[in-house]
């Protein structure tokens, strides 16, 4: 089949490599326009249009899916199939473009989890088990019919990055394999229970504020579902506290957010529990272990 590529970020690369590894033709790949990545930084490709371009693959570049040349410019490549991974929502009239429709790698369970942030709030719903699902894209966000989906587990201590790094290859897989049984018209599609759905909105700094007056495993579900970005934070001394690793601690009673060490663990005091923090940075200092980051600190030794 004749297919267009859609998707920016890293997660979408493996899936863009194993189709152009495959016997089916990708006519092109969409990709955002470049953007600057910091502040006196020089305009920087995707993730997706830099390693398109490295396989000499055709790339168009879009800012405005519902301008009339780039739907024109769709429509001339007589598209058999869009597939679309970690991009935007594309507006009705270019779903009508491909033969066979246009299908989307989600990384969750859907109907759980529809939005932007999907392994995000997963982790820190204290989630354990989430997954990918190939479904074809229709008019609302996340809602289309399942075409297949796989799960995995999520480990007490897993990141969203560490699961990020999973999803993102065995989607690639499983979105593969549908698009040959899609060619092969080998396939069954359902629909989704929508009384089901849960949303997974995108994440901002002011929503990654850590409450330490909350039970232990909350507090630990939502710095590792933050890990590594967007990150979790809180106020140590007037500066900012990222946290990036932790795990649940001993059940000592401790204030909430009060720091102390146990043996070589760094405990952070909480509702109910404590939790270690293992992986920490404080504003202006290198990522460090809680231990590495107590044996140089002379703070009040409380989260806020």
């Amino acid at each position: 089949m004749r297919i267009v590529f859609m998707g920016s970020p890293d997660f979408a690369i493996p899936s863009l490599e194993k189709l152009y590894q495959s016997r089916h033709e990708i006519a092109s790949v969409v990709s955002n326009v470049d953007k600057r990545r910091g502040r006196r930084a020089k305009p920087s490709p995707t993730p997706v249009k830099a390693r398109a371009l490295e396989l000499d693959l055709p790339v168009m570049e879009v800012e405005d899916l519902e301008d009339p040349d780039f739907y024109r410019d769709l429509k001339d490549l007589q598209a058999d199939l869009f597939v679309v991974v970690a991009f935007r929502i594309l507006p009705p009239e270019l779903l009508e473009i491909p033969r066979r429709g246009a299908i989307n790698l989600h990384a969750s369970l859907l109907p759980k989890y529809r939005g932007a942030a999907p392994i995000h709030w997963a982790v820190m719903q204290g989630e354990q088990q989430t997954g990918c699902t190939v479904f074809f894209l229709d008019e609302r966000v996340d809602t289309g019919q399942i075409i297949a989906q796989r799960p995995t587990d999520i480990g007490i201590n897993e990141t969203t990055g560490d699961v990020y790094n999973r999803l993102k290859e065995m989607g690639s897989v499983l979105l593969t394999k549908v698009v040959d049984d899609i060619e092969q018209g080998n396939y069954k599609t359902y629909r989704q229970n929508h009384d089901e759905a849960t949303p997974a909105p995108k994440l901002f700094t002011e929503d990654c504020k850590i409450d330490f007056d909350r039970p232990a495993r909350q507090v630990h579900d939502n710095i590792r579902g933050l890990s590594p970005f967007p990150t979790a934070w809180a106020r140590l001394d007037g500066l900012k506290f990222n946290m990036y690793r932790s795990a649940l601690g001993p059940d000592q009673n401790l204030a909430p957010g009060v720091l102390v060490m146990d043996e070589d663990d760094l405990l952070a005091g909480c509702k109910a529990g404590t939790v270690i923090l293992k992986q920490v940075q404080l504003e202006g200092k290198r990522q460090m272990s809680g231990k590495d980051f107590m044996n140089g600190y002379s703070g009040s030794g409380r989260l806020k």
